[in-house]
């Protein structure tokens, strides 16, 4: 009698559970084993379920319902049932909780004499009450903290302090009132290995900026462009109307394609470009790729074997295409004119970024909010690192990697080979840098 109503009451709970979460595999799995666990020992907990819940006694809370309470509903509702489910994630959602708080409530009163009727009728007074209170809750966490399969990752300030707060990817299920998505009314355009993150990040202080969560490669990747323009926009952030949205990909200044499309998207359009020393930015970039395809467990090649063949200088290496900043700045004049590209010398940047940022607000006509005590030099790290908000936060490890020594013979015949190129583009933009 004791089996049929615990088995009354696992079925209660199982159907209070599918209905929330409409998951009718877990319902049938669940089914077979409640159905098998009337052959087990009375009030015996299956070893899996205990190493579950010694599990969840140790983690946090989600919500105004803890994990350790949660360990100790499993060990109450386990009846002797293998433990199928894992522990919850940090974010239950409000109906969940409800199943699982009126499962509880159910197998307490299981241990009771009541009929059958009388459990039903307390049942969904229960039910009717939590979900009352718990839909009144806030969620513990945002949605990108849950993995598929219960899984749980940690937040991405704390593997990546680099990321920027505001992003597209960390929006809520409904926007905040009064924002929309809108297309991007400056673009970080360039170069590779400049300084973009960099910039991105520091401009994101501003409380009247937006920022794109990742690159979106819309204007230089076929592929995404055929997607359309719709397409382009909803991976914007939500952004109030006195907020600017900038998006930031930097394969866009070396892109043949690029300027012509977001000059048709708008003409108006202003334009950030991030340079630095382009024999540096040079060896920045193939740092990138080496680390890159150690990582990957890829074989790699010294940097002169990339940079000299027979003898002379490889041209046709991408590193080295991606430095000739006049021949892609023609590109760029073609569509826009030179007061709607600014500028940012990436160089100065890394060694005291308020002067820099300063020079972009007022590019952007943005009221001047960055100021010095937003940043603060890291001696371990080597450069400048952001607090806004009450947070301190670097770049990622990836950035402001040591640089390998290259053969100055080599590093010389880069130089050269860039030194025309350089002042060529000085004339371009009426301005000149302190590059070697």
């Amino acid at each position: 009698m004791r089996q049929k109503a615990r088995l009354a009451a696992w079925m209660l709970a199982l159907d209070l559970a599918a209905l929330c979460q409409g998951n009718a595999d877990r319902q049938a799995r669940l089914s077979q084993h409640i159905s098998a666990s009337l052959h087990n020992p009375e009030g015996q907990v299956s070893a899996q379920a205990q190493s579950h819940t010694q599990a969840t006694d140790r983690s946090v809370k989600w919500g105004h319902v803890s994990q350790p309470l949660y360990g100790r509903m499993l060990r109450k509702m386990s009846c002797g049932l293998p433990m199928i489910c894992p522990p919850p994630p940090v974010q239950i959602e409000w109906q969940t909780k409800t199943a699982l708080l009126t499962a509880l409530v159910i197998t307490e009163l299981r241990k009771t004499d009541l009929p059958i009727s009388a459990l039903c009728a307390t049942t969904m007074a229960c039910f009717l009450a939590s979900a009352f209170l718990l839909v009144l809750q806030t969620y513990a966490a945002p949605t990108e903290l849950v993995q598929a399969g219960f899984g749980i990752t940690l937040d991405p300030m704390d593997l990546d302090p680099g990321l920027p707060v505001n992003v597209s990817g960390d929006v809520p299920s409904s926007p905040p009132p009064g924002t929309s998505k809108r297309a991007p009314h400056s673009i970080i355009i360039g170069v590779r290995k400049g300084g973009t993150r960099a910039l991105l990040e520091m401009l994101d202080i501003h409380p009247e900026v937006a920022a794109a969560a990742t690159e979106v490669h819309f204007f230089d990747w076929d592929e995404n462009y055929a997607k359309g323009f719709e397409w382009y926009r909803d991976l914007m952030p939500y952004s109030y109307p006195n907020q600017i949205t900038v998006e930031k990909t930097p394969g866009y200044f070396t892109s043949a394609l690029a300027p012509e499309r977001i000059c048709a998207m708008n003409s108006s359009i202003k334009l950030l470009l991030i340079l630095r020393d382009p024999s540096e930015r040079v060896i920045s970039d193939y740092t990138q790729v080496y680390f890159n395809r150690l990582e990957n467990h890829k074989p790699v090649q010294a940097i002169e074997n990339l940079l000299v063949r027979n003898g002379a200088l490889n041209i046709r290496y991408k590193a080295i295409q991606r430095s000739l900043y006049d021949v892609h700045m023609r590109n760029w004049l073609r569509h826009f004119p030179l007061e709607q590209i600014h500028i940012v010398d990436g160089d100065a940047l890394i060694r005291d970024p308020l002067p820099e940022l300063q020079k972009v607000e007022r590019f952007l006509n943005l009221p001047p909010r960055i100021v010095s005590s937003n940043f603060y030099f890291n001696q371990t790290k080597g450069f400048y690192c952001i607090r806004s908000d009450g947070r301190e936060r670097c770049l990622h490890e990836s950035k402001g990697r040591p640089h390998p020594a290259v053969n100055s013979t080599v590093l010389q015949q880069l130089r050269t080979y860039l030194q025309e190129h350089n002042r060529t583009f000085f004339r371009l933009v009426k301005r000149t840098f302190d590059w070697q």
